[in-house]
């Protein structure tokens, strides 16, 4: 057999088993809508998981550092241990907040001025707010940049706060999951809608199967139409799980830029790019695929012409 005959007689079914299902639109169109309800649950998670990760993408740079110094320390000094720490790597930047500066927030937020004029000398301390590199604001590399800094000389006290940064990353981690296992018992969920849907036009159909392997047909053969109709059941779900994801941005996205405002952030809303588009049509057609491929298997190697 040619190549040529081959893809005809794959194209001829694949049409065909389209056009049994264009014949049962409502049945057809329930089945798909069923896979797309699906699929579309754990797709609109993922957005949300990955806007999230957008949204606070710089939260880790928001809580920096506060390196107090040593009120011994010469300006010179914290000026040099200010070029020091901007040259590390895992430092985006360093800003310094000179004692008599200090006192001038102090004085102007808290409303003592008159108690402070009282004091001999200045209380406070020369300190360096150190904002980490993207890369090592997660709570291991707070850490260890924080150890860093406190070993330096003249450094007094090294104050940072991870525990929000851990409790993101947890949740994060959490919500990683939830994705994962709300998608592959979903997934699972298709493959037992579809094989079931095989299930029932294997048996409308039996006594065409058994027709065919009255004439010589092989199991592969009389399974190849249903494949395709699992094919097609799968991409149908699919883009109907793309519509619907679309639909939930759409409606949710003004909603969100609002709220963002109101904090003061251009964030906007995305939904599924065309690349993740076309994945997600690929999985969909290959779970389609694979519980045609595991009902038809089973039921019609059962069936035996009488």
């Amino acid at each position: 057999m040619s190549v040529q005959t081959w893809l005809a007689r794959h194209a001829q079914t694949l049409l065909g088993s389209l056009g049994r299902l264009v014949q049962q639109p409502v049945a057809s169109l329930m089945t798909m809508a069923v896979i797309a309800i699906a699929l579309a649950l754990p797709l609109f998670l993922n957005v949300f998981l990955q806007n999230t990760l957008a949204a606070t993408a710089n939260w880790n740079q928001t809580f920096d550092l506060s390196v107090y110094l040593d009120k011994k320390a010469a300006p010179s000094h914290t000026q040099v241990l200010a070029k020091q720490l901007h040259a590390r790597a895992d430092v985006a930047a360093v800003r310094v907040i000179t004692a008599d500066e200090a006192l001038t927030q102090f004085r102007a937020a808290s409303g003592f001025g008159n108690a402070l004029d009282a004091l001999d000398d200045n209380p406070l301390p020369d300190t360096l707010v150190v904002t980490p590199a993207v890369a090592a604001s997660t709570p291991e590399g707070l850490e260890t940049l924080k150890s860093a800094i406190a070993a330096l000389p003249d450094v007094q006290t090294v104050q940072v706060d991870t525990e929000w940064v851990k409790r993101l990353h947890a949740l994060m981690d959490i919500l990683r999951r939830v994705v994962w296992l709300t998608g592959a018992g979903l997934g699972l969920g298709v493959i037992l809608v579809v094989g079931n849907t095989i299930r029932l036009d294997i048996l409308n159909r039996r006594a065409e199967v058994e027709v065919m392997k009255l004439v010589g047909a092989t199991d592969g053969f009389a399974r190849r139409p249903f494949l395709y109709s699992g094919i097609w059941y799968g991409l149908g779900g699919g883009i109907g799980a793309w519509i619907l994801v679309a639909v939930a941005v759409g409606l949710l996205s003004k909603p969100v830029e609002r709220l963002a405002r109101l904090y003061g952030s251009e964030f906007h809303l995305r939904g599924l790019g065309f690349g993740s588009g076309i994945l997600v049509l690929g999985v969909a057609i290959g779970l389609g695929w694979l519980g045609s491929w595991l009902a038809a298997t089973r039921h019609i190697r059962a069936i035996e012409p009488t």
